[in-house]
């Protein structure tokens, strides 16, 4: 593999350079350099030149040289590089777990826990839902970006986006002087990231493309990608070895979603049912060949024939979307693909695998039961607006009919009983008056980034609302 000059990518596809007038997708821009000699690697001491720079040259061309020269086989031999860590660092890990444990865990949801869940205050029920905030994924990215702080406490440091969905999770790596690659819409600029750099890798991974650049350019690399987001990614590899094109059930404009793509050969993105619906009915019937390109023009492999490229179809999806609909857009396209080819072809023309990762299985499972048997008066949802898996906690309360309001912090919560919140379909809203002053059952959830100190944070300020809209004194506590 030969060094490539200054280029855009669109995710997902295989690194070439600049194509002017593909559309959608998102980008990263670069001016790439070769690797430079081993006596001029910027850097590097003399001693270690030569074994440095040839590793970094040499591990993203084993690719190239072996038989099977896939994706598959370039991100392995990335991986298995030297400056590659997937496992953070051992020298650094108990201060980090102590210095997490009194940034991010709260005495008042240690009480909510010890107690059924519920608590009362006043007036004011809280009943949390069981399965509720970090998952594993998410701490051990974020425990891994505070080791590699402390690991490397005079080496530049970056992040290629941010490490997890939680405003304040990233304000506190920025205080920490973590440097966050400028982006801007749907381009992201790598240009000032150096040899000798560190650069973080975040939950939801980072494209091939991406990757390649950051070894190629002689960066120490911590991949904190969550291990259910890399299963994705092998059940693309699953779909390429049976030459199906793989149909991802998420939002193309993701970070997840972006990286998965760049995995995947052939590729098609459909956000809900609907589009899953409307390439079903292609299959099935045929249809506007323009219409469907322009419609997923921002969601597709580059060259994506929707005439030839639908006659075999493999399901995998972005890990933070709702079970249910995921689940439901399998059946469809098995269906789709018995009813079009019959049953004696239905093993290679449709695959499906169960990718959907447990933590969120379990908060959209702790959402219905807290829906169903909390007998709430209205629900509080807690996470970055930004976060895929706490809009779809969101959009189970509005599909049963229960007020709810999506809230990111304890800021949205104003003394003044006004509450700034967002609907599933991202919409921002303001509402006067949100908390009765009568007795109140609050239902509470958190996504899958947001650390319960946040909650914490929001139910104070919804107990201190409370107390002053009844009049109470807030320094009465209940």
């Amino acid at each position: 593999m030969n060094s490539f000059p200054a280029f855009v990518v669109a995710a997902g596809s295989p690194l070439r350079p600049l194509e002017a007038g593909r559309p959608g997708g998102s980008a990263f821009v670069s001016t790439c350099r070769p690797c430079s000699p081993p006596s001029l690697v910027p850097g590097l001491p003399l001693s270690s030149t030569r074994s440095d720079a040839v590793h970094r040259c040499s591990y993203v061309r084993m690719a190239a040289e072996e038989e099977d020269n896939s994706k598959r086989a370039l991100r392995r031999a990335i991986v298995s590089g030297d400056k590659f860590n997937r496992k953070g660092f051992k020298d650094t890990a108990d201060l980090v777990k102590a210095e997490m444990t009194t940034e991010f865990t709260s005495d008042l949801i240690a009480e909510l826990r010890a107690a059924a869940y519920t608590v009362v205050r006043g007036g004011v029920t809280v009943k949390l839902a069981k399965a509720y905030g970090f998952c594993w994924g998410v701490e051990r990215a974020v425990a891994m970006a505070y080791e590699t702080r402390r690991q490397f406490p005079g080496e530049r440091i970056w992040i290629t986006n941010e490490i997890i969905h939680n405003p304040s999770v990233n304000t506190r790596l920025r205080e920490m002087g973590v440097l966050f690659v400028p982006q801007e819409g749907m381009v992201k600029d790598l240009s000032g990231v150096a040899a000798g750099d560190v650069v973080i890798l975040p939950a939801f991974g980072a494209t091939l493309e991406e990757m390649q650049f950051l070894t190629e350019t002689g960066c120490q690399i911590v991949d904190t990608t969550c291990p259910w987001v890399s299963k994705v990614w092998g059940t693309l590899d699953k779909h390429k070895r049976v030459a199906c094109t793989s149909v991802i059930h998420g939002k193309w404009a993701h970070e997840e979603t972006i990286a998965t793509a760049s995995f995947a050969d052939k590729y098609l993105v459909v956000a809900n049912m609907a589009e899953a619906q409307y390439v079903a009915d292609y299959i099935l019937g045929g249809g506007d060949r323009d219409e469907f390109l322009a419609k997923f023009s921002n969601a597709m492999s580059a060259g994506f024939d929707p005439d030839t490229d639908l006659s075999a179809v493999g399901v995998a999806n972005q890990t933070t979307m709702l079970k249910s609909e995921t689940a439901a857009i399998g059946k469809l396209f098995e269906k789709t693909m018995l009813v079009r080819y019959g049953p004696s072809d239905l093993t290679t023309r449709f695959v499906a695998y169960d990718t959907i990762c447990d933590a969120t299985q379990e908060r959209q499972d702790a959402m219905i039961e807290l829906l169903d048997v909390g007998d709430v008066d209205l629900v509080v949802v807690i996470g970055g607006f930004n976060s895929s898996n706490t809009s779809h906690l969101q959009e189970m309360a509005e599909h049963a009919g229960v007020t709810s309001y999506w809230v990111d912090s304890a800021e949205c919560v104003a003394p003044e009983n006004r509450i700034r919140y967002r609907s599933s379909d991202g919409q921002e809203h303001v509402v006067d008056g949100f908390l009765p002053t009568g007795p109140v059952t609050i239902g509470v959830t958190s996504g899958a980034s947001t650390p319960d100190k946040v909650v914490e944070d929001v139910l104070e300020r919804l107990f201190m609302i409370h107390k002053l809209s009844a009049g109470v004194p807030v320094e009465a506590r209940a």
